[in-house]
């Protein structure tokens, strides 16, 4: 890799991760082609729920959770899914889950998880105040609202801990989040306030990064997809695609839900499970009737104004990639809907329902940092339910490594070759 940061970078993934990464590299003077084995214009990117999740500092392998996953198993239209199957690569990742589903392991990795989500957070507030974006940006909170005493009960003592790791939030009874929502009748008990938390319209974030970097000279290799890569010592030379060999520098792997077949091509484990998400768009056909986003806690699903109309999004479907979408997985988010916004009138979207496959880790944590096999290659994915939030830390951070600079957020934790070896 070049010391004066005018040698050339690879960026495989054209997710947040990969652009974001992209953005800054090309801020500090590198030279950046993008490979995408897909067409690059619908990938978890663009059809998530939105949101920038100070919020999330628990990770998704928290105490309760296989509890409360296998209840949900027997529920067809629950929020959270494992499809049974005998895939040596579920097994293995549900293990590890088995293992990290622990208090330990949440408190070990609250403070760092924290930390890079508002890290990220101040760079989307940087990154919208420059000339060629505008994503929606709108940093006002998300409502974690509330039907019941024992949901109310386990949100309070997370409200709680967030205030102890000092995150701005407001615990709330039901008259006072009508008051925030004066347009909108709601039908909860109460809700918690993450003022740290906010919120954009991902579509125009994606299109504005690729119209800024593609100004800036970076190349776009869409449908290219990396079959493997010539490697010299503990240095990687090129990946070889279907559409060429590409030499480089320096290389960064995102590939979100594909990182683990990436990864394996340098013969590193990544493990990751592709945990899929639905979404559709609802046109309330009433403007500014929603002033903050939220999630809808016993359903698990997210909502989100943003395009003047309501994104709706949930589930989480751990599994195998398949281009199936199961009905009543989407169903169960129409069906929590009116529960909580009575007045809201929402059918089955039918031909608008959007799905995109989340990169989940088995310890909740993602992968972020250079490889100890390759001294010029950086990971940088696995976010889960985070990877639009922390698409910002990513990209800076990644450019910091490569550009041998100190980084601003702690990702000790974060290694990318943790269960390698």
């Amino acid at each position: 890799m070049k010391e004066n940061n005018s040698g050339t970078v690879v960026v495989i993934g054209a997710g947040i991760a990969g652009l974001a990464s992209a953005y800054y590299l090309v801020r500090d003077g590198w030279k950046v082609k993008i490979l995408e084995k897909n067409r690059g214009d619908n990938n978890c990117s663009y059809g998530n729920a939105g949101m920038i999740v100070p919020s999330h500092f628990t990770p998704l392998a928290a105490p309760g959770m296989v509890a409360q996953g296998i209840k949900w198993m027997f529920n067809r239209k629950s929020p959270f899914y494992v499809r049974p199957s005998l895939n040596p690569r579920l097994m293995s990742w549900g293990l590890k889950f088995l293992k990290h589903a622990n208090r330990a392991h949440v408190d070990k990795h609250a403070c760092a998880i924290r930390d890079l989500n508002l890290y990220s957070s101040g760079l989307y507030n940087a990154l919208a105040a420059e000339d060629d974006f505008d994503f929606e940006l709108k940093q006002n909170g998300i409502l974690m609202m509330y039907k019941s005493s024992e949901v109310q009960h386990e949100e309070i003592e997370l409200a709680h801990h967030a205030q102890e790791l000092g995150l701005d939030v407001d615990i709330l009874n039901g008259n006072e989040v009508q008051e925030l929502e004066p347009n909108l009748k709601l039908d909860i008990l109460g809700a918690v306030l993450y003022r740290c938390d906010g919120k954009i319209y991902p579509p125009k974030l994606m299109q504005q990064l690729i119209g800024y970097l593609k100004m800036k000279g970076v190349e776009f290799h869409m449908e290219t997809e990396v079959n493997k890569f010539t490697v010299a010592g503990n240095t990687i030379k090129a990946a070889i695609s279907n559409r060429g060999s590409f030499e480089a520098d320096a290389f960064v792997l995102t590939g979100g839900a594909y990182l683990p077949q990436l990864a394996a091509k340098l013969d590193i484990n990544i493990p990751l499970m592709p945990g899929k998400g639905y979404s559709f768009m609802y046109d309330p056909m009433v403007e500014n009737n929603m002033n903050h986003a939220a999630l809808l806690l016993e359903a698990r699903v997210a909502v989100t104004p943003m395009n003047g109309q309501i994104r709706f999004s949930g589930t989480m479907e751990l599994g195998p990639a398949n281009d199936k979408i199961y009905e009543n997985r989407v169903k169960g988010i129409v069906e929590a809907i009116p529960k909580y916004y009575p007045e809201l009138k929402v059918d089955y979207p039918k031909d608008n329902i959007w799905y995109g496959y989340r990169p989940c880790s088995p310890d909740g944590l993602p992968y972020l940092g250079g490889l100890k096999r390759y001294g010029n290659a950086v990971v940088a994915g696995g976010g889960g339910m985070m990877g639009l939030s922390l698409g910002p830390a990513y990209g800076k951070i990644v450019s910091d490594l490569l550009s041998r600079r100190p980084i601003e957020s702690d990702i000790i934790g974060f290694k990318p070759d943790r269960f390698d070896g």
